[in-house]
């Protein structure tokens, strides 16, 4: 089976004049057929996150007719803004609607769906949504919007934004995408607005941006991130909150919004893979988002000199929202509006910049977590994710159920780049079951076609084997296939074991299902409210890769070494000296220093091809 929606990496999307002006022709002539007498736009199967639709694909043709003046649009972008206006803005209070602070205050909002009472929950970012839309309108008003609806629709932008950030509780769901979106929104506004409400709106949304938003960033991986539905990264938005920092940046100048841009995107480019994939985050953890995060991608890829482009989306919406028969629909619209209008190049190189987080060459990477453990490791084309023991994850030396990866003190790192090898040694002062501490050195090596990992700790007590992954995932072309097989070599005995137990708690990589959809069978909360990572947390045991230790390793030492990816004869060779401990490959010859480091106590390394 393929991962439902890791498809191709984004920046194979043409991105000429050419190619927009093809899509929105598109766009215009789906539009045009679907018009109905009273002006709507919606998608005829259009049931959830309906409140901007119509508006977004009035904003699209409005675009359309400033790039062209096809003579068909305005009388169409007039009617579809007369429906908007007339059907889908809302002054009653929605019953039952939860995160009021003002009751009956007349201010307009929107609806996540129409029919009173039935899904109050989803107004706010609907609200922001719509209020993006209209502000898109507004901008491309002149010359095509009659002038009692742009005063009109002005109004009701301007209502939009009271009710977010006064009759509201601003970002009840604790969403980043949706609060950074709400800010971006009221900048937009401010510049349609006479001078003094002008500033009052714009320093309104900053200290909102500061205040609400930046000053409850949650760390992850060394950085500081905007918090996204209780935690700090999701694969799904939170390359849609960098979309939303480019636009912030573009249209304010506020350094403050390249400063956190930047920090978003040089931690997607830690974490992201060679091929695009990745998982994790707390609301979908493989569910990728497409054309809703072009922009932020492209922006500030640039920005730091790296191919954050290859971050595979959905590309059923590579260009913009569709329905399940491929129909427009006009949901986040505003992100093709803005993607189209903003002509920065993709930045199409890997950096060359060392990232404490991340090792990447050629076509293996790996993504550490915030305790320097693999979170994804990346050789010939296959993924593997941290394989789970008696509930504990990871990848590292295992004794009688307990992984030798959660550090007791300073995780220190050091890189090295020489001959077309690139390499990190990790060293952990880690205390196992018995209260020793030991010191966990992983040295990773990698030519750019194959990754070598080579684990030395002192002696452990027992038989100990080092967990070495969980085979998940592997390139298709244009798709991921979930896949149960490894191309590993080990110095030790190598095993791939399967959970002897059956049940959500233990999974199997042979089975038909995905990482998402079993960490949602795991999480208190079924898909789309529960979260996919806190569920994960509670796997106990999965398919693994176990690698007995070398059988000739140095007196005190227990060593294990693995190949991930192409190659020969794997039979490396090991000795301890003055200088550490000597690992000799077919490719590489490498020292790692004592435990104990430099005189500043930092790992030392030697490397030579």
């Amino acid at each position: 089976m393929h991962l439902p929606r890791q498809l191709g990496p984004l920046h194979d999307l043409p991105d000429t004049p050419e190619a927009y002006d093809a899509v929105l022709a598109d766009v215009t002539e789906q539009a045009l057929a679907r018009l109905t007498p009273e002006g709507n736009l919606e998608h005829p199967d259009c049931l959830d996150d309906i409140g901007d639709t119509s508006l977004g694909i009035t904003s699209l043709l409005a675009l359309n007719w400033q790039r062209g003046k096809d003579p068909r649009l305005p009388e169409a972008v007039n009617r579809s803004l007369a429906f908007h206006l007339r059907e889908r803005v809302y002054t009653e209070d929605n019953p039952g609607y939860p995160n009021l602070k003002v009751r009956d205050s007349g201010l307009p909002y929107a609806r996540y769906t129409l029919a009173a009472g039935a899904h109050p929950i989803g107004d706010w970012p609907s609200t922001v949504w719509a209020l993006l839309q209209a502000v898109n309108v507004l901008d491309l008003a002149d010359g095509l919007v009659e002038d009692g609806s742009r005063a009109q629709l002005l109004d009701v932008a301007r209502g939009y934004w009271r009710w977010l950030t006064e009759a509201t509780f601003f970002n009840p769901q604790e969403a980043g995408n949706q609060a950074i979106g709400c800010v971006v929104g009221g900048l937009m506004l401010a510049a349609h607005l006479p001078g003094p409400e002008r500033e009052s709106v714009r320093q309104r949304a900053l200290e909102l941006y500061a205040d609400e938003i930046r000053a409850h960033r949650v760390r992850d991986r060394g950085f500081l991130l905007p918090p996204e539905h209780g935690g700090a990264y999701d694969n799904n938005y939170g390359p849609i909150s960098l979309s939303f920092l480019a636009q912030a940046h573009r249209i304010s100048g506020e350094e403050i919004f390249a400063e956190d841009g930047e920090a978003l995107a040089r931690y997607i480019d830690a974490r992201l893979t060679n091929g695009g994939f990745d998982n994790g985050g707390p609301r979908y953890s493989e569910q990728h988002s497409a054309f809703e995060s072009v922009l932020g991608l492209r922006y500030f890829g640039s920005r730091i000199g790296s191919d954050l482009g290859r971050y595979r989306g959905d590309s059923r919406w590579a260009r913009h929202a569709v329905k399940e028969d491929g129909g427009v629909d006009g949901h986040f619209a505003w992100m093709l509006v803005w993607q189209i209008q903003d002509t920065t190049p993709w930045h199409r190189t890997p950096s060359t910049e060392p990232a404490r987080h991340q090792l990447r060459s050629g076509a293996v990477s790996v993504a550490f977590d915030s305790h320097m453990t693999p979170a994804v490791v990346e050789a010939d084309g296959t993924y593997y994710l941290p394989a789970a023991v008696d509930r504990q994850h990871g990848f590292g030396p295992v004794v009688d159920g307990f992984v030798f990866c959660r550090p007791m003190g300073r995780v220190r790192v050091r890189d090295v780049r020489t001959g077309g090898l690139v390499a990190k040694l990790v060293t952990k002062p880690v205390v196992g079951r018995d209260h020793v501490l030991r010191h966990v050195r992983s040295l990773y090596v990698t030519d750019g076609a194959s990754l070598w990992m080579t684990v030395a700790v002192e002696r452990l007590p027992g038989t100990p084997y080092l967990l070495a992954g969980l085979p998940y995932a592997e390139d298709d072309g244009d798709r991921v296939r979930r896949t149960a097989e490894a191309r590993v070599a080990s110095a030790g005995e190598l095993r791939l074991t399967h959970p002897e137990s059956a049940g959500a708690e233990h999974f199997d990589a042979r089975s038909e299902t995905t990482q998402e959809l079993a960490a949602f069978a795991l999480a208190e909360d079924p898909r789309g409210y529960g979260n996919p990572d806190e569920g994960w947390r509670h796997l106990v045991s999965s398919t693994a890769l176990e690698a007995e230790p070398v059988p000739d390793a140095p007196e005190g030492l227990h060593v294990f070494a693995v190949r991930y990816g192409p190659g020969g004869e794997f039979t490396p060779a090991f000795e301890y000296g003055a200088d550490g401990l000597t690992v000799r490959t077919e490719a590489f010859t490498a020292v790692i220093g004592d435990p104990a480091g430099d005189a500043q106590g930092e790992p030392e390394l030697t490397l030579r091809a």
